[in-house]
This record gives structure tokens, sequence and C-alpha cells, in this order.
């Protein structure tokens, strides 16, 4: 039981509005990214502004609990933004809250690089809030813009679309690492100062505490650009049609920004209703769906613990790998220079790639081939560095850089990709975007374990550590990798078809009493 628009959606031809809505989305998450990850450039600094002690001969250094919290606040809003938001999605439609994101995106990234007060608590104070509130708002693009570029793209290049939407998140890396070197430059050209080891305190030039404000607030920038197109986005034809109940609104939506004749068919619509009537929290959704949930949301969470722990702790290893100097051969401008440009060229040459050779490539090999070996490249990977932390260290840093660029080429190229997309492919309509929500929010949770628990290790640089961090992320990949078995292939066909929405029962969407029905009617087929 198909109906007229849905197939419409799903054969139609790729058109400049599916480029369009790739381009308005993944604004949302090239915003995203810069905003969680630009406090990396940056909080180095911060230390050395607000907590330098004379008496111990060392750079000030955030303590352990307030990085902690300056780098992993924006992660827990994100969690519950997601939350939030992704159920609204489903509620109130996905068009209604996605322009509120944004708004609550810019507001707080202003508001961040704003953050007040006459002493180190009150700035950091303020500045957690902000970025928790930021972070609220990022956390709903993941539900929204996952959903609304599935329900948009046709079935033959919906994954890839869908990829290329994550795959701005590499662009907002790479952009947070470059802003943050191109005003460091500029500011090391204007306000010269000797490093650390000759002038402690003269090192630590003033002018850098407009830079990290500044660095925070340009992320306000390309989120208030797409706000406009946002707004003039219609309704997705999938959330009209079948939540709403309205075939002839989804038609005439859907015809009006993709060259495509759509038939009303209301009366069908009733049935189709009625045979997908089952909420979230029902048993039919736990049979249909619960192994799939279960998947999406361990794979998540096992990603983020490593994902989110090589980005916020790249700034800590970077010495490590020669990419920067020492923190005492710097002064506080220099440091946020260098730290910036190796984010950047890790970003570039490895995060980056890895990113679009998943979009040029999900509908050839699939989005679970692609994960699988992505999770084990990583696990290899991080277990050579972990294993062989002390050579790499001290006599072969280029193998040190290459393998640590690899694992995030990996992480892109596999399931950092993948968990975004599948959550958006395997779910009916009409609890679609929680259930996205609910895989991304466990996905935010390991980061919350990357950000307050695996950031510990990497602090203070001691390679005991580092080498203790890289073998449990080493072990969590692993673990993906195994949980990755509790989600199917989904590429070539519709969501109706993935989600048995249409009545085509998959062995993976059917219940138990189908299965077995569908045994019994077989054996009797048989005996006939």
């Amino acid at each position: 039981m198909a109906l007229e628009v849905l197939e419409a959606l799903d054969s139609a031809r790729t058109q400049w509005y599916h480029v369009t809505a790739i381009v308005i989305a993944g604004m949302g998450f090239f915003t995203d990214a810069y905003d969680l990850f630009c406090i990396t450039t940056v909080s180095k600094l911060l230390g050395r502004l607000y907590y330098f002690d004379p008496s111990n001969g060392k750079p000030g250094k955030l303590p352990p609990t307030v990085n902690n919290f300056v780098t992993g606040v924006a992660l827990v809003g994100t969690l519950c933004g997601q939350l939030f938001f992704g159920y609204l999605g489903d509620k109130l439609g996905r068009k209604k809250v996605y322009g509120i994101t944004l708004i609550l995106m810019v507001a707080c990234a202003l508001c961040s690089g704003l953050s007040f007060g006459s002493s180190p608590k009150s700035v950091m104070t303020t500045l957690c809030f902000f970025r928790f509130l930021l972070g609220f708002g990022i956390g709903g693009d993941y539900p929204l813009s996952a959903t609304i570029m599935s329900e948009y793209a046709n079935k033959r290049t919906r994954g890839a679309f869908i990829a290329a939407v994550f795959a701005m998140q590499g662009m907002g890396i790479i952009f947070a690492g470059l802003v943050s070197m191109l005003f460091s430059a500029i500011f090391k050209a204007y306000y010269e100062a000797p490093i650390f080891s000759k002038d402690p305190i003269v090192s630590t030039q003033p002018e850098g505490d407009l830079l990290w404000r500044l660095v925070l607030m340009i992320g306000a920038i390309p989120a208030a650009m797409t706000y406009y197109w946002r707004m003039k986005m219609p309704e997705t034809g999938r959330y009209t049609a079948i939540v709403e109940g309205n075939a002839k609104q989804a038609a005439a939506d859907m015809a009006r920004v993709l060259d495509i004749e759509i038939i009303a068919e209301q009366d069908k619509l009733a049935e189709f209703k009625a045979a997908n009537n089952y909420t979230l929290g029902s048993r039919e959704f736990f049979d249909r769906h619960g192994r799939h949930l279960i998947g999406t949301m361990s794979c998540w969470f096992l990603l983020d613990i490593a994902f989110y722990s090589q980005n916020l702790t790249q700034k800590d290893i970077y010495p490590a790998m020669g990419l920067i100097d020492k923190d005492t051969a710097m002064n506080a401008i220099d440091e946020v220079f260098q730290t910036s440009r190796a984010m950047f060229v890790v970003a570039l040459f490895g995060t980056f790639p890895g990113y679009w050779f998943t979009v040029f490539f999900i509908e050839k090999m699939g989005r679970h081939k692609i994960q699988l070996i992505g999770f084990f490249m990583m696990s290899f990977f991080m277990f050579i560095i972990g294993v062989k932390y002390d050579y790499l260290k001290d006599e072969n840093k280029n193998l040190f850089a290459l393998l640590y660029g690899l694992t995030f080429f990996f992480a892109n190229f596999g399931p950092n990709s993948t968990t975004f997309v599948l959550p958006a492919e395997l779910f009916p309509t009409r609890v679609r975007s929680t259930c996205h929500a609910l895989s991304a929010a466990a996905g935010k949770a390991g980061a919350m374990v990357g950000a307050f628990g695996i950031q510990y290790y990497t602090l203070d640089g001691t390679a005991k550590k580092i080498k203790k961090a890289m073998m449990i992320l080493a072990f969590t990949n692993l673990l993906g990798f195994f949980c990755s078995f509790l989600v199917t292939e989904t590429k070539g066909r519709s969501l109706e078809e993935i989600s048995g929405e249409d009545g085509r029962e998959s062995e993976l969407t059917a219940t138990p009493n189908d299965r077995v029905s569908g045994a019994h009617q077989e054996s009797r087929t048989e005996k006939m």
C-alpha cells in the first residue's frame, strides 16, 4: 500500500532544490561543528589569562574540572536539545521548530563571546551558561536536519544527501581552525610578546581576552545567513501526508519546490495511517523497531566516546606529535595560533576527506559496510598508538601524525557519518525525529564520557595516561563494531519499505506474530 506522494518523492530525479536543501540543512551543521570545536583552540588561552600562578613556573592552565565544564557543557546542552526538539519535530512538525534552533544558536554564540564578570569564576560561569544554551540549540539541528533531508530525498541518493548534510560538520571544524588561526595571526602581528620561559607575565597578552571572544562570536554569522531560507522551506511531504493527514497539502507543497506531479489520495491516506497507528512506547514499536533503536543508540554512544575524545583532547596530544611547541616556548597568542594551525591541518587532511568519501561511496558500498570498516580501522589505529605511544612520540613523530590522522579519516569514512544517516532511515515517519533524537542523545552521552572522563587522562600530557586513554578508545570502537550488527542495510529502499509502513514487512520490521503467521502460510503453500 504505497501513496502517490511518497512514490513521487522516492522516484523524483535529483533537482536543484535537493542541492538547496543540502546547503540549508548543512549550514546548520557547519555552525554546529564550529561552535562545538572552536573552544578547543582557545581553552588554553583561557587558562593563561585567568588561572596564571607565578609561583609554579608554568603557564596558566584551566583546572581539570573547569576545563571539562568549559569544553563539555555544550555537549550536555546538545543532549538536552536533541531530546526536546526531536520530540517537538514529531509533534509540531519539522519546519515549525527548525527556525527556533537557529535563533538560539545565533543568540548564544554571541552571548558566549560576551561572557562577563570581574573574576575567573564569574567569566567561566557565564561562559558555561551560554555554551549550555548554545548546545541546546545545536542539539535540535541533529534530528531535524537529518529527518528533513531524508524525507525530501529520493531513494537512490538519500544516503548521499544525508551524508552531505553531515559532511558540513567537517567544513565547520576546518573553519574553526582557520578562523582561530587567522585571528591569532593578526593579533600576534600587532601585539608581540616574549615567550613564557623568558617573561612569564608579559608573555600573556591582555588583548587575548578579545581574541577568544571574537572566535566564539564568529559562529553566529553562518547560522544567521541561513535563517531566511529555512523559513522558506515547506513542511516535508511525508510529515504533512502521514502525520497531519493532509495529502492535498503535501502534494501542493512538494510540487511547489520539486518538478514532480503528485496526485492527492486522501481516501487511501486514511487506510495508510490506520495501519501505522502505534506509538513509540508501544509493544508493536518495540517488536518492529526495538532492535534497530538499540543498535543506533549503542553505536552512536560508543562512536562519540572516541570521536569527541579525539577532537577535545587533540590540543593536549599535538605537542607529543611535534605539531606545536612546548607551552613554555610560546606566548599566549602564539599558542592559539599553533594549536589552531595543527587543528586545521589534521581536519583538512584527516577529518574532511573522510566525510566526503562517505558521500561518494555510501550508495555503492552501503551504510552497514562503511560503519563496520570504520569502527574496525579506528580500533586498529588507536590500539597501535596506545601500544607504541612512547616510540611514536620520541622517535617517529611523522608516523604518529599519520596514524592519528587516519583515526579521524576512518571515523568520518565510517561510523561518525553512518550513525547520523541510519536513524533518519530506519524508523516510521511519525516517530522518525524522536528516534533520531534518542540515538543522537546517546551519542552525546558518549561525548560527555569523552569530555568529562577520557579528557582527564590527557590534560597533563603524561605518556602513561595517554596510552591508557588510547587503549580504552580502541576497546570502545571494537564494541561499536559488534553493536553494528544490530542495524540493517537501508540503501536503495524507500523509507516506508524500510520501516514497514507500506505493508511490505521484512524480517527485521515484522512482529513475531507476523513472522509466525508468514511461516505457517508458507508451510501450507508448500503442502498444497
